[in-house]
């Protein structure tokens, strides 16, 4: 998981800030089940991406707690500034 991150991290280093002008209204197409879905590059992000990581952190959250790691709330929404 550490080498995945790592990985990740590295390729996020290489993209440049011009690359994302106009992201919000370039056209994205995800196929699920032979399906195309398109979004606007806004739409994609609030509409899909946003849910899906709440929801994957949110399950790995209750399976934690499930199997006896001490998280609270706090831990879920983070320090306060």
């Amino acid at each position: 998981m550490q080498a995945r991150i790592a990985k990740t991290i590295a390729f996020i280093d290489t993209v440049q800030p011009a690359q994302m002008e106009g992201s919000e209204l370039r056209e994205v197409t995800i196929t699920l089940r032979n399906v195309g879905l398109k979004f606007t590059g806004q739409d994609y992000l609030l509409k899909w991406v946003n849910p899906n990581v709440y929801f994957h952190v949110t399950t790995a959250y209750n399976i934690l707690r499930h199997n006896g790691v001490e998280l609270g709330k706090q831990n879920f929404l983070g320090p306060r500034d």
